[in-house]
C-alpha cells in the first residue's frame, strides 16, 4: 500500500449525481433570498458608522468570532458550542476539499493529505460534532436552565445536526465495510461503523442503506442550509458581522447624541429610529439569555430581561420589516405606517417598567458573546419616554426637577458644595489671582460634596493631593451636576444644557487636568463632553494617586494606631467592590488594588464577581434615587456578596458605590462590624497625619 496513491471515489454506489447540483440550486437560492431580506431590513435603518478602524475590527473579530474568546468563558456552554462549532467548520472545509476534488482539474483529495485531513482529522472534528450536539441536547432536555428559552425550534436544530453527522458516519462506515477500504484505520469513527455493521448486515444490505442514507442525508443538509437564514443558525453568519461591527469605544461612550434642531422624534419608539446596527443586533441575538443571567434588575426579581427586549423587537422587526421598506423607509427615511409602530408596550419585555429598572451597568453587553449592545437602546427608548411623554419614575422626577433648579440631584440635601472644604485652605478658581497655577481640578461631584457620608472621601482625596505638593483648586459653588444622572435616565435634553455649562466654565479658566472621585463625572469628562468641545485629560482619584505613590510623590506606610485604617489593616480583610462605570464602563480595575495593598497589614479578597463581571451596587441610570421594594433591591444582594467574603471592609471608589452599599451592608451584615470606605480614605488613614477635623 502506498500511501501517496491512498484516495476515494466521491460518488461511490450513487447514480444520478447530477440530481445533486439541480437540488442545490434552489438551496442556496432559498438561502440567499433569506439572508437578502434581512439585509434589505438593516438598510432600513439609520445610518451608523461601523466600518472603520478595520485593523481593531479585524482583531476583535479574531477574539471574538473566529476564536469564540467571549463564548467559551461559560464552560459548559462554551464546551458543547466550540466543539460543533469547531466540527462544522472542518466539515465545511472537507466538503470544499470533495467539490474541488470531482468538480475542478485540481484533484487534491489523494495522498498524505486524503488521509491525514480528509480521514482522521475530518472523522474527530465530526465525533466532535456528535458530541456537542449530546451535550447541548442534555442541558435542555434534562438539566432545564432556567435561563434558556424552549422552544421546538432549538430542538430540531439539535435533531438537524446530530441527524447530519450521524448519517454522515452511517454513509462512511457502510463505504468501509463493502469495498474493504484498505485505509480504514485512518477513518477511525467511519471504521467503527463499518466494524459494527458487519456482523450484522450483508454487503447487499449496506449497500443498499447506503444509496438510501446517503440521499436522506444530503436533502437534511440541503434543507438545514434553505432553513438557515429563517431560523437562530443564521447567527452562524449575523454573529461574526454584528462583532465586526461592534462600538470599539467601550461602554462608556455609547450612547448617542440628539441633533435637538433636526430630529423629528426625541429618543426611540419607532422601529425606523434604530440604526442598521441596532437592527442586526436583534438578528445577531443567539437565545442563549447571558446577558439576563447577569442583569442586576433580573437578578432581584425585576421584570427587565435585556435578551427579552432584543428577541421582542427581533419579532417585531421580522414581522413589519418588510412594511417599513414597502412604506418608503429605506436607508433611514422612517415615514411609513410600520416605522411608526410603537415598540415600548407594557405587554411586551420593552415596557416603561422594565425599562426604568436598568442601572446602566452594561454588565449585559460584558455578557453578550456576539456583543449586542443592549443599554444603549434601553436609554433611547427611554429618552422617548422622558422627552416626548414626560413619563419616568417619581424618584427620577424629584432627582430631574433639582437638576433643573439647582445644578444636583438630591433635592434634600444641607450641604453647599464647598462646605467640605472647612479647615483644609482649598483653592476656589474664582477667587485664585491666577487660576493657571492649578495644576489640576479637583472636580467634587455632587455625591461628594453634597452627601454626608461621602464628604471624608473628598477631603482624604484633597489632603493626600496637599500632601503629595500637586497644585490643585476647585470649581466650588461654579461646579454643576456632570448631567451623568440626566443622561441616563433619559433626559439628553437637560445632560446636554449641564455638559456645555462645565465645559463653558472648564474652560473659561484653562482646565486641563481633572481628577475626579466619581465614576460617574469621570465618564462623562472622558468619554461624553469631547462630543461637546470639552476634551481634558481626565482621571479617577484612585488613578491619579496610584501614580503619585508609584513616583514617590506620596510615601505609604502602616495605619494609624487610633485611626480608622487600622481597622482595615492589622491583619484585617478588605474587598473591593468594582464601580461600574470605573470598571466595566473604563476598564480601570488595578489602580484601586494597587493603592489598597499600600494599607499596611491588610488582606485583600476578591467577591465572587468582581473586576469586569462586577455585580453593580444598584445606584446607576438614576436608580439611586428610586425607592426600591424591600424584595428587589440590587443594593443589598452586592452587599450580601461583599459580606460573604468575610472582609471587615467593603472598600469602594464611587460616591453612589458608598452610599447604596452602606445601606446594603447594614441590612446583611448581622451582627458583624462591617465598614464601607472609599479607597482614599483608606489610604490617607495609612499615609497622613491626624486630621483634627474629622474626628
Amino acid at each position: 500500500m502506498d500511501p501517496t496513491q491512498a484516495t476515494r471515489e466521491v460518488f461511490w454506489n450513487i447514480q444520478y449525481t447530477w440530481l445533486v447540483y439541480v437540488l442545490m440550486v434552489p438551496t442556496l437560492a432559498v438561502f440567499g433570498w433569506g439572508f437578502w431580506l434581512k439585509i434589505r431590513r438593516w438598510r432600513a435603518g439609520q445610518p451608523a458608522a461601523r466600518f472603520d478602524r478595520i485593523g481593531e475590527r479585524l482583531q476583535l473579530f479574531l477574539r471574538n468570532a473566529a476564536f469564540q474568546g467571549r463564548t467559551i468563558k461559560s464552560r459548559y456552554a462554551g464546551l458543547f458550542h466550540s466543539l460543533v462549532y469547531t466540527g462544522f467548520i472542518v466539515l465545511f472545509l472537507a466538503t470544499t476539499v470533495v467539490a474541488i476534488h470531482h468538480d475542478t482539474p485540481l484533484h487534491i483529495m489523494k495522498g498524505h493529505f486524503y488521509l491525514i485531513f480528509q480521514s482522521l482529522i475530518v472523522d474527530i472534528f465530526g465525533l466532535f460534532v456528535l458530541v456537542g450536539v449530546a451535550l447541548a441536547a442534555v442541558r435542555r432536555w434534562v438539566a432545564k436552565p432556567a435561563k434558556l428559552i424552549y422552544n421546538d425550534e432549538a430542538s430540531w436544530i439539535l435533531v438537524s445536526i446530530f441527524v447530519m453527522a450521524l448519517t454522515g458516519f452511517i454513509v462512511e462506515g457502510w463505504r468501509i465495510a463493502v469495498t474493504d477500504d484498505v485505509w480504514a484505520a485512518w477513518s477511525p469513527v467511519g471504521n467503527l461503523f463499518a466494524r459494527a455493521s458487519d456482523p450484522l448486515m450483508s454487503d447487499a444490505a449496506m449497500q443498499t442503506g447506503h444509496v438510501v442514507i446517503w440521499w436522506f442525508h444530503l436533502l437534511v443538509a440541503f434543507g438545514f442550509i434553505a432553513w438557515v437564514p429563517f431560523s437562530k443558525m443564521s447567527h452562524v453568519f449575523t454573529a461574526p458581522l454584528n462583532i465586526f461591527t461592534a462600538n470599539l469605544d467601550g461602554y462608556g461612550a455609547s450612547l448617542k447624541t440628539i441633533d435637538f434642531e433636526t430630529a423629528e422624534r426625541f429618543g426611540i419608539n419607532h422601529l425606523g429610529d434604530f440604526t442598521w446596527k441596532d437592527l442586526l443586533d436583534f438578528d445577531a441575538c443567539t437565545e442563549c439569555g447571558r446577558c439576563t443571567d447577569v442583569c442586576p434588575a433580573n437578578t432581584v426579581g425585576k421584570s427587565l430581561s435585556p435578551r427579552d427586549i432584543i428577541l421582542d423587537l427581533q419579532a417585531l422587526m421580522h414581522e413589519r420589516g418588510d412594511s417599513v421598506l414597502a412604506n418608503g423607509n429605506g436607508n433611514g427615511g422612517g415615514n411609513g405606517d410600520a416605522a411608526l409602530l410603537p415598540i415600548i408596550d407594557q405587554k411586551t419585555a420593552v415596557s416603561p417598567e422594565a425599562l426604568f429598572s436598568c442601572t446602566t451597568c452594561a454588565a449585559c453587553m460584558e455578557a453578550c458573546p456576539v456583543h449586542i449592545e443592549q443599554m444603549p437602546k434601553i436609554v433611547d427608548a427611554r429618552r422617548y419616554l422622558v422627552m416626548e411623554e414626560a413619563e419616568f419614575p417619581e424618584g427620577m422626577m424629584d432627582m430631574m426637577n433639582s437638576l433643573e433648579s439647582r445644578q444636583h440631584p438630591f433635592a434634600g440635601t444641607r450641604f453647599s458644595r464647598v462646605d467640605w472644604t472647612e479647615g483644609l485652605d482649598i483653592d476656589v478658581m474664582a477667587e485664585m489671582d491666577d487660576p493657571a497655577e492649578a495644576e489640576v481640578l479637583m472636580w467634587v461631584g455632587c455625591g461628594g460634596a453634597l452627601v454626608e457620608r461621602n464628604r471624608n472621601t473628598v477631603r482624604a482625596t484633597a489632603k493626600l493631593l496637599k500632601k503629595a505638593g500637586v497644585k490643585f483648586a476647585i470649581l466650588g459653588r461654579e461646579e454643576s451636576c456632570s448631567g451623568d444622572p440626566a443622561r441616563r435616565v433619559g433626559n439628553e435634553f437637560l445632560f446636554e444644557m449641564l455638559a456645555k455649562g462645565n465645559v463653558e466654565t472648564l474652560d473659561r479658566y484653562g482646565v486641563r487636568k481633572v481628577v475626579t472621585s466619581c465614576p460617574h463625572c469621570f465618564n462623562s469628562f472622558r468619554n461624553e463632553y469631547p462630543q461637546f468641545g470639552g476634551s481634558y485629560e481626565v482621571y479617577h482619584h484612585t488613578q491619579f494617586l496610584d501614580q503619585l505613590v508609584g513616583s514617590g510623590q506620596l510615601a505609604s506606610g502602616p495605619p494609624q494606631a487610633n485611626g480608622p485604617g487600622a481597622q482595615a489593616g492589622g491583619g484585617n480583610t478588605i474587598t473591593f467592590h468594582d464601580p461600574c462605570y470605573l470598571g466595566r464602563h473604563n476598564g480601570e480595575y488595578d489602580a484601586p488594588r494597587n493603592l489598597l495593598a499600600k494599607v499596611g497589614g491588610a488582606r485583600q479578597v476578591e467577591m465572587q464577581r468582581s473586576r469586569n463581571q462586577s455585580f453593580c451596587c444598584g445606584g446607576g441610570g438614576g436608580m439611586a434615587f428610586v425607592d426600591e421594594p424591600p424584595d428587589q433591591r440590587v443594593n443589598q444582594e452586592r452587599a450580601q456578596e461583599a459580606v460573604d467574603t468575610g472582609a471587615d471592609v467593603v472598600a469602594v471608589g464611587c460616591p453612589f458605590c458608598a452610599t447604596m452599599l452602606d445601606d446594603g451592608v447594614n441590612a446583611r451584615r448581622g451582627d458583624r462590624d462591617v465598614k464601607v470606605k472609599d479607597v482614599a480614605e483608606l489610604l490617607w488613614d495609612a499615609v497622613g497625619e491626624t486630621d483634627e477635623a474629622a474626628r
